[in-house]
């Protein structure tokens, strides 16, 4: 056969082939993170996709085993960086557990505030982008200048926006300003306004709805079976949320309810958010009042911002350090890693924006975790998004992918 021949052969054989593959990613924009679906197509419909990881795999559980606890925190902001405080305080917790520090109620309510702003902007962020997928920009550039408050809120308390490494064992670095009380009241005042119109711009927008109904869908049984959690779990219908199932930093002290839905699509999604959103305003209003009821009780309470019992472990404050030979001390030894932790063996998990965020702790006594495991919930769901996406159109693939809030240092750390 000569070469002129063979290349009409190919060609012949090119046309009579009936799919084609993609490769969706791992460009940002159409992947929304550093990461692949190797797709097969059958003009607009997906016949498989295959996902690809470790474009950014940072190896934080092996960095980990060789820094000092409280050098963990940074890596636990760059999992998912759209709520990091989340991440900050899921690992304090676990370190607290460890070390059987129990603290204050006030501590307690200033962590669910932070923890709740956090998934507030989180959910923006996530159902703003749905929208943008589905063509409509202007509720993203809407909502994002109220992230930003939030943003400044971290900023205010410690000095940080996105990778916030917020708070530190037995509490918080030091005491919430009135600036950032003011912040928070202003962002309190404001925000309800603003996430109305949100919705009035969607959720009975008839382009947005015909995009979502039926895209993406899941059963509550075949979640269950990926072990997915958070919103995404909770859109297939079963009311599954750490905060209630095993209440931490005095959840049990709030009254919220735990919206479901019913098909697992990408509307039930992005409505189960839009839901969670108005709980965790309701959160932070409680906590705001616990907190002024505290302070009224007993007014030394405005004062306190870590648990006492927490002090080897914390550091000091950093006119103590200059002034007292103590203080100094303890600073010296953390920053040098030589406070050892006592032996043990523990899992503690919090409710982060996207699920159940957990830490596997395997201490042996030294001055780093002998072994550490970050339970992402990214990287448990994603593992279904193949049998999501299969039948479906490339079109309703990329909003599935937005609607299940895939944050690639997260799925990849």
């Amino acid at each position: 056969m000569s070469e002129h021949q063979q290349h009409i052969q190919l060609a012949e054989e090119s046309l009579a082939k009936q799919s084609t593959t993609l490769n969706l990613g791992p460009t940002h924009p159409a992947t929304h993170g550093v990461f692949q679906n190797i797709m097969e197509i059958d003009g607009e419909k997906v016949l498989s996709t295959e996902p690809t990881i470790g474009y950014i795999h940072r190896a934080f559980e092996k960095i980990a085993e060789r820094r000092p606890y409280y050098q963990v925190t940074p890596l636990t902001d760059r999992l998912n960086y759209c709520s990091a405080p989340i991440n900050n305080m899921g690992w304090h917790m676990t370190i607290e557990k460890l070390l059987n520090i129990k603290t204050p109620k006030r501590v307690d309510y200033m962590r669910v505030i932070i923890m709740e702003l956090a998934r507030i902007a989180d959910h923006l962020i996530c159902n703003s982008v749905v929208a943008v997928d589905t063509g409509a920009l202007t509720g993203f550039t809407y909502v994002f200048q109220w992230r930003e408050l939030i943003y400044e809120i971290y900023e205010e308390i410690c000095g940080s926006r996105l990778t916030t490494n917020i708070g530190r064992v037995g509490g918080f670095e030091r005491n919430f300003t009135p600036v950032c009380w003011q912040k928070i009241d202003k962002f309190m005042k404001g925000f309800p306004k603003v996430m109305r119109e949100f919705e009035a711009l969607l959720n009975r927008n008839r382009i947005f709805m015909e995009r979502c109904l039926g895209a993406g869908p899941i059963s509550a049984e075949r979640a269950l079976n990926y072990s997915m959690t958070g919103p995404n779990l909770r859109a297939a219908g079963v009311d599954y949320d750490v905060r209630v199932a095993h209440p931490y930093s005095s959840y049990e002290d709030f009254d919220f309810k735990i919206p479901v839905g019913t098909t697992g699509d990408v509307y039930d999604r992005y409505m189960v958010r839009n839901d969670e959103i108005w709980e965790s305003y309701s959160i932070i209003e409680q906590a705001l009042d616990k907190i002024a009821k505290l302070e009224q009780a007993d007014p030394s309470q405005k004062d306190v911002f870590y648990a006492p019992e927490s002090d080897h472990y914390h550091f000091p404050a950093k006119e103590d350090v200059y002034t007292k030979m103590e203080a100094l001390i303890y600073h010296f030894k953390m920053v040098m890693g030589e406070i050892n932790v006592p032996p043990g063996e523990i899992y503690h998990a919090v409710e982060g924006a996207n699920g159940e965020l957990g830490y596997y702790l395997i201490s042996d006594g030294g001055r780093t975790p002998y072994r550490l495991h970050f339970r992402r919930p990214c990287f448990i769901y994603y593992q279904a998004y193949p049998e999501i996406v299969g039948g479906g159109l490339l079109s309703d693939a990329i909003i599935t992918l937005s609607s299940l809030n895939v944050i690639a240092g997260e799925l990849d750390a």
